[in-house]
């Protein structure tokens, strides 16, 4: 399997667990604790989440046109 099949997947992993945690972030009340941690807390998580997302599909483009041009890493 190629690196960037896998880079793809892992992200869109990443992804929709940070969706996951969001959508569960959003339906506790404000004082309370989600997954054991302060709602504040999960909403930089979710933050979080959803940059290393980005950047892992961004790192797969890059390695995709690197495949395109015969360039292995």
């Amino acid at each position: 399997m190629k690196l960037s099949k896998i880079m793809h997947v892992g992200s869109v992993v990443v992804g929709l667990i940070g969706v996951v945690v969001f959508i569960k972030t959003l339906g506790v009340p404000s004082d309370e604790m989600v997954f054991g941690i302060t709602k504040f807390d999960a909403l930089l998580c979710t933050a979080i989440l959803f940059l290393i997302a980005i950047w892992g599909q961004i790192g797969t483009i890059h390695h995709m046109m690197l495949e395109k041009n015969g360039e292995w890493i």
